[in-house]
């Protein structure tokens, strides 16, 4: 299957792009870490794909609303 049959088929079933997919898996990922870790941004990023912890900023503020270290802030259960 091609790399554009794939990506068509996955967005008729899904109803988003695998990108976006993969992103907003990451971004709940970071979420579970940033509520029930004490690593820091940057480790959260890399344990759950990003590059780096500015792009997991980026795309955690578009999705969530708030900023990282304002989610862990808000709902963190490490104390």
């Amino acid at each position: 299957m091609s790399e554009r049959t794939f990506a068509r088929r996955f967005l008729a079933e899904v109803g988003t792009t695998p990108h976006q997919w993969l992103v907003r898996q990451r971004v709940l990922a970071a979420r579970e870490l940033l509520e029930q870790s004490d690593l820091a941004v940057e480790q959260v990023a890399a344990r759950v794909g990003f590059a780096s912890a500015v792009v997991l900023r980026d795309h955690f503020r578009r999705q969530v609303g708030v900023a990282p270290s304002t989610y862990r802030s808000r709902f963190a259960a490490v104390g």
